[in-house]
């Protein structure tokens, strides 16, 4: 039996606590914004697809479907939009959706730069103004997949795609939240219970992240099959270190994973 949309969504276990919709929107109006905005330049000016931290290219990732060109597509939690705008230049017709005010506005200021045919629209990605079935790929690069309760976000997703449609998207690893402390990189140690807690602060947002089985049932009851999962490791040269892991603690445990799934049911 598959549960869609957010009928289902509100009898997930954080839908007491959905407080994480305002302070994630103050966290990227407010106190992200200022640092992301030079950075969504570069990633516009790309020519291929890369993901997450470890910039893993499409080619090896394979994230988008070959026969993209000509489709509505949604990228749920878009940011600055440049996945959008990687879309756009292979022909697709994407909508990107963001709750922060001041990511869209830097969106919309690239789009007009590069003069590409991107919808935005400032929406929470867990209840989304579009109607059903409409999209052939619904995708998030660090979005809703980090941003957004899994219990609402992935049945809205499958209420926005077409049979047959794919959902792909990137996310932090459970094995690296249960590592990462409220402050500072990864330990090589466990900190924090793999099991009952997906909602983790992050400055003055919430995080989320699943635990693998939970993760794969989830995708199960709103009819989803997945087609595969790429744990991915820090490259061996040239890889920076972030405030919340290094490359060498990467190198050696999951910090992100890559996900496909096909809307089957």
């Amino acid at each position: 039996m598959t549960t869609r949309g957010n009928a289902g969504a509100d009898a997930g276990p954080d839908a007491a606590t959905a407080d994480h919709i305002a302070r994630n929107r103050t966290h990227w109006d407010e106190e992200r914004a200022a640092y992301h905005a030079p950075l969504a330049r570069a990633h516009w000016e790309q020519r291929e697809p890369t993901w997450g931290l470890w910039a893993t290219p499409e080619s090896r990732a394979r994230l988008i479907p070959e026969d993209i060109s000509g489709r509505d597509v949604v990228e749920l939690g878009c940011g600055t939009g440049y996945v959008s705008a990687w879309l756009a230049r292979m022909g697709a017709r994407p909508v990107g959706v963001d709750l922060s005010a001041a990511q869209l506005a830097t969106a919309r200021a690239l789009r007009a730069e590069f003069g590409l045919d991107i919808a935005l629209l400032l929406a929470d990605a867990e209840r989304v103004p579009l109607r059903d079935g409409r999209f052939a790929l619904a995708i998030s690069d660090y979005g809703a997949s980090l941003w957004c309760d899994p219990y609402r976000w992935i049945p809205e997703a499958a209420r926005l795609l077409e049979p047959g449609g794919r959902l792909a998207f990137s996310r932090r690893s459970p094995f690296f939240a249960a590592c990462r402390p409220e402050d500072g990189p990864a330990e090589e140690r466990l900190l924090r219970p793999y099991f009952g807690g997906h909602r983790l602060p992050h400055g003055g947002g919430v995080e989320f992240t699943l635990p693998h089985g939970d993760l794969v049932r989830l995708l199960r009851e709103n009819g989803f099959t997945v087609d595969d999962l790429i744990e991915v490791p820090a490259p061996g040269a040239g890889a920076r270190d972030y405030p919340e892991v290094t490359a060498s603690w990467a190198r050696r445990w999951p910090s992100e994973e890559l996900w496909k799934a096909t809307l089957t049911g």
